[in-house]
C-alpha cells in the first residue's frame, strides 16, 4: 500500500495553499503527527498531517484492520491576530493521536476534549467535529482503503459542550447559526443557551 501522507499533504496544499509553518509532535507509542499552518487573509487554518496514516479502528474490534476503516485529518480555522492561537498545535496533535492512543473513531458530531484551553486564555477546551467536504474535499484512495476525510473542528465553550451532550450536535449548530455566532473568533463567548 502506498504511503497516504504525501497524498494528504498534496490535497491540503491544493485546497489551502503552501503552509507557512509546521510543527511535529510524537507521543510515546504513536506515529508522528504534524500540524501545518496556512494563512489566508485574516484567517489562519491549522491542519493535522499523520492521523490518516492508519485507519481508525472500532474500539470493540479484537484486531485492528491495517487497511480498511475510516481515515481523517483535522482542520481548525480561526481569525488571526486576536489570540495566541499558534499554541493550539499541541492540543491538535493530541486530538489527532486519540484514535491510536484511545482507540476512538473520530466522526462528525463527536465532541473532543483536551481538558485545558486550546490556546492561552482560550474559552474553549473542546471542539465539535463538523461535516467534511466544504473546505477540503475528501481524498479518494485505492480500494479497499476508505477516503481520507478532512474534518472541520468548531471550538466549544464548556457550557456549549454540556448543552450539546443533552441536545445533540445538530441543535448546537442550529443555535450557533440562528444567533449569528462567529465560530472563527478565538475570543468569542458562549452562545445564549436559554
Amino acid at each position: 500500500m502506498a504511503d497516504v501522507l504525501p497524498l494528504v499533504e498534496a490535497r491540503l496544499v491544493t485546497a489551502l495553499g503552501e503552509p507557512d509553518a509546521r510543527a511535529a509532535v510524537t507521543f510515546l507509542g504513536t506515529d508522528r503527527v504534524e500540524v501545518l499552518r496556512f494563512q489566508e487573509g485574516d484567517i489562519v487554518r491549522y491542519a493535522t498531517l499523520g492521523m490518516s496514516a492508519r485507519p481508525m479502528a472500532d474500539p470493540t474490534a479484537v484486531i485492528a484492520d491495517p487497511v480498511a476503516g475510516p481515515r481523517a485529518e483535522l482542520v481548525l480555522s480561526v481569525r488571526s491576530g486576536l489570540a495566541d492561537t499558534d499554541k493550539v498545535l499541541r492540543p491538535l496533535a493530541v486530538l489527532a493521536a486519540s484514535p491510536q492512543v484511545e482507540g476512538v473513531v473520530v466522526a462528525p458530531g463527536a465532541s473532543l476534549d483536551v481538558g485545558e484551553p486550546l490556546w492561552p486564555g482560550a474559552p474553549f477546551t473542546s471542539v465539535l467535529v463538523a461535516e467534511p467536504g466544504g473546505l477540503v474535499e475528501d481524498l479518494e484512495l485505492d480500494e479497499p482503503m476508505e477516503p481520507v476525510r478532512f474534518l472541520p473542528l468548531l471550538p466549544m465553550t464548556p457550557n456549549e459542550a454540556a448543552w450539546k451532550r443533552v441536545h445533540g450536535a445538530q441543535e448546537l449548530q442550529e443555535r450557533w447559526l440562528t444567533r449569528g455566532t462567529d465560530l472563527r473568533r478565538p475570543t468569542r463567548t458562549s452562545v445564549a443557551l436559554d
